[in-house]
């Protein structure tokens, strides 16, 4: 799990280093199957060619976060580079498509259907007669059962990560022929065809020593367009090359070389030509771009933002800053916080020009820094949103968020579309909130639930802390020593100076002259790495319109007049929340976003106590542990949300042992009617049925106010002009043959070397 992160499926849901007034009845029910079905916010960017426009050959290099620690998507520390090595070299029954919906591989699947649903759910599949291992024997039964004998759960010494659906099957069985196989469940199971994808070779499943082992750092027999030719740990790369026995359309490219770079380190490999295709964040963005308008016809504008208006690290002009104020004004943001993007804008403009002043004076001293901007000219960014969401956690264990009523008021207090225009407006993709706990806009299951839960209001939020007995202005026992703890969650208190503080820990609010916002978080940085989650989730009886119940203060409480001005206090204790972020350099968005969110709750009277922590120890030591108030983090969404979300949002239970167990629930905020409405759904096999209960479930979530999604993560990928049929992939699974080079950019494509 990273701080903003996310990875596939394969790796989804375990933590491999990985997120109310009436409820109106309409809501609850669910959207009519008959719907229009939403589409998704931003399509992907790949630079679209025809396969005979692709040149045949070449190498791609392709920035990774790190070298697999192992190739076996099914263990605990897979991570996103397992789960690509996965996707190019072994079979799957279904992959996504650019809504996120699963669609049959036909490489490897003639047809799956359910063609028994009683007494027993029997799933037939029928596969490709030209699918083959690469070491000729056929894909078959024996291979889809070993994979179930292993991911049952039945056998403690198979080390896997999650069993979920393969728990439910009662046995695989041969069909007529070699080409079908009859797949029989003990108990009905929706998500069927997340199963099997990625499959691998009985000789990998058919005993836990392989299944432990052998699979981790090489794998022998492979079945799809590349084949994996060398794990290189000593130069920190993975290198796949086109496979001789694939059937399908031939790989376009001879090999991709799957490259670890660090974030900050990837734009300089771009510009050394050490890389052709790199995710990126937008600091990174921002050096492409100056090196795109410093060969860019005047009046041109190759990043441009919404409504024409300079994209985020483009280094536009003092007059396109103004405008962009001038927007956020008119698109309903406060003048204030259009005030600190204009001073955003600016300070970046500076930033910029002092970059190109750098570049101008190292010429002729370091060759490779003065001929950057020269050398990124043939990049572009292509830019999209990924599957995944940035969320607000509020832990409810225990501190004043353990009161449904604090955690929705925080929740009311908060300006979720100024948030998302934050991170996203400058970056010209839709800064749309995200209204799903469970799916992303375009896939089947989406609806926006938020009204469960309600917009802001911050009169509503101070009713809300009123009714929860937290007063303006009262009696606040004195801390016994500086460094006590916060009213939450375990955290040091400490002034405004304590910003130098090596834990970098500072209270937004302590005093009324306090802006509430970070000094360092008044510039925009990057994503950060991914070291988050990637599996990495009360209703009460009565109904009234608008939210649900106990989302709004008991009606005839008036909103505190002096609120604004005057902190919250309850027996003796200030409210305050602690919110811990990490300190890497690659997590200045969270941040920026951060100081939002402490400015917002500060006008109904919270403080926060901004904590930061290193990045390794941010999701370990706090969000798993506990020891956090607030925080974000961001979840992946799945095509199969009954199965991998309920982790997330089940309700936490008691141990063996006297401990908590909270699955992935890392907010411990859970309910029973949540367990069952994702128990229902992921055992109905009418899929209108199925994604009308997962719509119930979210609006409950929603109403317990356990966690705020806040925006779809921004997906930049940066890409050389030549290269097609990659980039900014979105929902859709990447066609690994299909990518390379095109004609018209390439006279003659490098071959591979002999290594």
């Amino acid at each position: 799990m990273s701080n903003d992160g996310v990875g596939s499926r394969a790796v989804t849901r375990s933590v491999a280093f990985l997120t109310a007034g009436v409820l109106a009845v309409t809501a609850l029910s669910g959207c009519s199957s008959e719907e229009k079905q939403s589409k998704p916010l931003a399509a992907q960017d790949i630079a679209p060619a025809a396969r005979n426009q692709v040149a045949d050959g070449g190498t791609l290099h392709w920035a990774v976060d790190a070298v697999p620690e192992t190739l076996n998507t099914f263990q605990s520390d897979a991570d996103a580079t397992t789960t690509t090595v996965a996707q190019a070299v072994l079979p799957s029954m279904y992959r996504l498509d650019a809504n996120g919906r699963p669609q049959v591989h036909p490489d490897y699947l003639e047809s799956a259907k359910v063609v028994e649903t009683g007494p027993k759910q029997v799933v037939l599949y029928k596969l490709n007669q030209q699918a083959v291992w690469s070491d000729g024997r056929e894909i078959g039964a024996a291979d889809f059962a070993a994979q179930w004998r292993a991911l049952s759960g039945k056998d403690s010494a198979y080390w896997t990560a999650r069993n979920a659906g393969y728990d439910r099957i009662e046995k695989i069985e041969r069909g007529a022929n070699d080409l079908e196989v009859r797949v029989t469940f003990a108990r009905p199971y929706a998500d069927w065809r997340s199963l099997f994808s990625p499959l691998y070779p009985k000789d990998v499943m058919g005993t836990p020593d392989s299944f432990n082992d052998s699979a981790r750092k090489k794998l022998k027999v492979t079945a799809g367009p590349f084949a994996l030719k060398k794990v290189d740990r000593k130069q920190d790369e993975v290198i796949l090359t086109r496979s001789t026995r694939w059937w399908g359309h031939p790989a376009k490219l001879d090999r991709i070389v799957l490259r670890a770079v660090p974030r900050d380190k990837r734009a300089a490999a771009l510009a050394a030509g050490e890389l052709e295709l790199a995710d990126v964040d937008p600091e990174a963005l921002g050096r492409i771009g100056l090196a795109a308008r410093a060969g860019a016809t005047p009046g041109s504008s190759p990043l441009a933002g919404p409504g024409g208006l300079p994209a985020h690290g483009t280094g536009g002009n003092l007059a396109a800053a103004d405008a962009l104020r001038s927007w956020a004004v008119a698109h309903g943001d406060d003048e204030e916080a259009a005030d600190e993007e204009l001073s955003a804008r600016q300070k970046e403009r500076r930033a910029l020009a002092a970059y190109a002043r750098e570049q101008a004076a190292l010429k002729g001293f370091e060759v490779r820094r003065s001929l950057e901007p020269a050398a990124l000219k043939g990049f572009e960014v292509r830019r999209s949103l990924e599957p995944a969401y940035t969320q607000l956690a509020l832990n409810g264990a225990s501190g004043p968020l353990a009161d449904e009523r604090v955690r929705r008021a925080v929740a009311r207090a908060i300006d979720r579309k100024a948030l998302a225009g934050v991170v996203l407006s400058p970056l010209g993709l839709p800064a749309v909130p995200v209204g799903s706990h469970l799916a992303l806009s375009g896939q089947d299951a989406y609806a926006d639930n938020s009204g469960a839960l309600g917009g802001q209001d911050a009169e509503e939020a101070q009713a809300l802390l009123a009714d929860a007995g937290w007063v303006a202005g009262g009696k606040i026992e004195k801390e016994k020593k500086k460094g006590g703890k916060a009213a939450g969650a375990e955290g040091k208190k400490t002034g405004r100076d304590s910003e130098k503080d090596d834990d970098g820990t500072y209270v937004v609010g302590e005093d009324d002259k306090g802006d509430g916002k970070d000094p360092e978080d008044r510039h925009e940085g990057g994503d950060g790495p991914r070291h988050l989650a990637q599996d990495g989730k009360q209703y009460a009886n009565k109904l009234r319109q608008g939210g649900a119940p106990g989302a709004y203060a008991p009606k005839g409480t008036a909103a505190p007049a002096d609120t604004v001005t005057k902190l919250l206090a309850k027996n003796g204790k200030a409210l305050t929340l602690r919110f811990v972020l990490p300190s890497g350099p690659g997590s200045g968005t969270l941040r920026t976003v951060a100081g939002r969110i402490s400015s917002m709750l500060e006008k109904v009277g919270i403080r926060t106590e901004i904590s930061k922590v290193s990045d390794e120890s941010y999701f370990k030591d706090h969000i798993a542990s506990g020891q956090y108030d607030l925080a974000l983090y961001s979840w992946p969404t799945s095509a199969f949300p009954a199965t991998d979300a309920r982790p997330i949002f089940a309700k936490p239970v008691p141990a063996a042992d006297g401990s908590l167990n909270v699955e992935q629930n890392y907010t411990r905020v859970g309910t029973d009617q949540v367990d069952q409405l994702f128990d229902q759904a992921v055992a109905t096999l009418d899929e209108g049925r199925s994604r009308d209960l997962i719509r119930k479930a979210d609006s409950r979530i929603w109403a317990a106010a356990g966690s705020i999604p806040l925006y779809q993560r921004p997906q930049l990928t940066a890409a050389k002009k030549a290269v097609v049929n990659a980039g900014a992939f979105g929902f859709q699974t990447p066609v690994y043959e299909d990518m390379g080079f095109h004609k018209k950019a390439v006279k003659a494509p490098a071959r591979p070397s002999a290594d």
